[in-house]
């Protein structure tokens, strides 16, 4: 399967949140520790990543329940499953085997959908690599702006672990999302080209950052402009938008990238903005309406959903952009 004729003759979708659907099923702290950790010293409940090995079933029943909904690509559940983040609940070492596992969970989920609904469209799994709870280009100690909680070497190290584990479950390409500080996301590029070097092998890598507010700017200051910039060396698939905003709000910003980027673009918003709650209240069929309008614009290669988003709001999406045509790559002049 070649991700990249795909997507040169249609929109491709994206899932919708994983996170927003482990919460309906309402899962105590013994459901994440499942038999194997009932005994581990610290608390679990919130460990998403870990429902790999404890609660399996239901990750790949998210899954199933997106990829019946319309989604082209589904995202291993592994946002925070490197070592950096697995050191809140002290499981560094059980890093690796999570992201096997969730990649091998996603790839059994696209085979029995398959096989169960006779719908044999390309699906592809994305392996998530997620920007970690601790940033390179930002101090944690506002008294000391020099310091930094981690080094580079250890970000791309615990990066390259994840990314080695993604390929050995099976995902067919790499996506490193959410990002908000791109010094993070250079050391997730390193890991993935250490990864292709070592194995031999190649897999097409999609970039998504975040726009954090009206100011088009990502947490760690960039422009739009300066991050694609800043990470175009790495030759991606595409490149992209997701998370902080709704689709309203991420509309000037996905316009913006659209007329930039050499390679194929990607957007999947939140489900609106947060109430007073916290909660996204977006109905499906809105957030389809805000996709169209990229879509018939000609902005977007990859839509989807990000915070918020359910199986509902990814069918709608599919709905209405599954008659529309890609944005065209854009024909890149030599310099004489």
């Amino acid at each position: 399967m070649d991700i990249r004729k795909e997507l040169e003759q249609r929109i491709l979708v994206i899932d919708g949140a994983m996170g927003t659907m482990i919460q309906r099923h309402k899962l105590t702290e013994e459901d994440y520790r499942g038999e194997r950790f009932k005994d581990w010293p610290s608390d679990l409940k919130g460990n998403n990543d870990l429902l790999c090995l404890t609660q399996p079933e239901i990750i790949k029943g998210i899954h199933k329940q997106y990829l019946a909904a319309g989604a082209d690509i589904i995202e291993t559940n592994t946002f925070n499953a490197q070592r950096i983040s697995m050191a809140d609940y002290h499981m560094e070492d059980l890093a690796y085997e999570i992201n096997v596992a969730a990649a091998r969970i996603a790839k059994e989920a696209v085979q029995e959908y398959q096989q169960e609904s006779g719908d044999n469209t390309p699906r592809f799994v994305a392996g998530a690599i997620g920007p970690m709870n601790k940033t390179l280009s930002l101090s944690p100690d506002v008294n000391n702006p020099g310091f930094r909680a981690m080094s580079f070497d250890e970000a791309a190290d615990a990066y390259y672990q994840q990314v080695k584990a993604l390929a050995e479950g099976g995902a067919d390409l790499f996506l490193i999302e959410t990002i908000f500080d791109t010094l993070n996301a250079k050391a997730a590029i390193f890991a993935v080209k250490k990864w292709e070097r070592e194995s031999g092998r190649k897999l097409p890598v999609m970039i998504s950052g975040t726009i954090t507010d009206a100011s088009g700017r990502t947490l760690s200051g960039q422009t739009l402009e300066a991050f694609y910039t800043s990470v175009m060396h790495a030759r991606p698939l595409s490149i992209g938008l997701n998370c902080a905003l709704g689709a309203q709000e991420m509309r000037p910003h996905v316009e913006e990238l659209s007329s930039i980027a050499a390679c194929f673009t990607s957007a999947y918003p939140n489900a609106g903005l947060p109430n007073a709650m916290g909660e996204y209240d977006e109905a499906p069929e809105d957030t389809g309406h805000y996709i169209e309008d990229w879509a018939k614009q000609g902005f977007v290669n990859i839509v989807g959903g990000c915070c918020g988003t359910t199986p509902d709001h990814i069918k709608h999406i599919a709905d209405h952009v599954k008659t529309l045509k890609p944005r065209p790559l854009p024909v890149v002049e030599a310099v004489v």
